[in-house]
């Protein structure tokens, strides 16, 4: 993300609450990102900008020169510790644990625990997990009052040039068990599911999608799906047959609107 300004412009036109513009500290000092969030009943959206000159900073603006999208994904662990040792023990690699907080309104802070895989090891992106330490933090009721009809974070669609063999790593990574699902490998989480296939397939569907190794997009369940369509085409957002939104610059990748009934 090049722009957080651009980023709130659109997401507050579309009918998101947005959160406030956020440095993150690590236990050893600044990040070197700053974020902006817009936080759902079912998971939150990150968007997130290199601002320093910290080895953070310089990954993931090398990850940004790759494409211009989504390149994390997160899961939400209620043990940092033991999911770090987990993916030690399936040969992730993972980086020590990171200890991140970012001071939010009314003087709370909001605390986590980050855990990631070695780099190359999920080469899709930064794929993590994050335990909230402090979720009453950032999940406040002025934060989750979207005039949209948006509710959660459905799916993540990933890019692979064998998904078979992705998703048997993916699995290993989240303790899942890969399904077939219709033209794609799935990975189902207590809350959503990661969806695996190739390029051509993740296009046919939303429309944009990177070269593999990469993320597409995501899905977003919606009271009214058709309704929230309609507002992206108003701000000159174009959307597919499948309720597929390519995104903007200022976003990047996709989102695919779903009913609840649907996921």
């Amino acid at each position: 993300m090049a722009d957080l300004e651009a980023a709130r412009a659109l997401l507050e036109a579309l009918g998101f609450a947005v959160t406030p513009l956020s440095a993150q500290v690590t236990q050893d000092g600044p990040a070197g990102t700053s974020n902006r969030c817009v936080m759902l009943a079912d998971g939150y959206l990150e968007f997130l900008m290199p601002t320093g000159a910290t080895p953070n900073a310089a990954r993931l603006r090398k990850s940004m020169r790759r494409y211009r999208g989504v390149h994390l994904a997160c899961f939400g662990t209620p043990a940092a510790e033991e999911e770090h040792a987990r993916l030690a023990a399936h040969g992730f690699a993972p980086q020590p644990l990171v200890h991140l907080q970012r001071r939010v309104e009314d003087g709370l802070t909001a605390r986590f625990s980050v855990v990631r895989a070695a780099p190359g090891k999920m080469p899709e992106g930064r794929v993590q997990y994050v335990q909230h330490l402090a979720p009453e933090a950032i999940w406040r009721p002025a934060h989750l009052r979207h005039r949209n009809g948006v509710l959660g974070l459905a799916a993540a669609y990933v890019v692979a040039t064998n998904p078979v063999r992705a998703a048997a790593r993916w699995a290993r990574f989240m303790g899942g068990l890969p399904r077939r699902e219709g033209q794609f490998v799935g990975l189902a989480t207590d809350r959503g599911k990661v969806l695996l296939g190739t390029r051509a397939q993740m296009r046919a569907l939303l429309g944009v999608a990177p070269r593999s190794p990469g993320i597409a997009g995501y899905a977003l369940t919606c009271r009214d799906p058709k309704a929230f369509a309609n507002r992206c085409r108003k701000s000159g957002l174009k959307v597919n047959r499948h309720f597929a939104v390519a995104l903007p610059r200022a976003l990047g990748g996709a989102w695919h609107l779903v009913s609840m009934e649907k996921e």
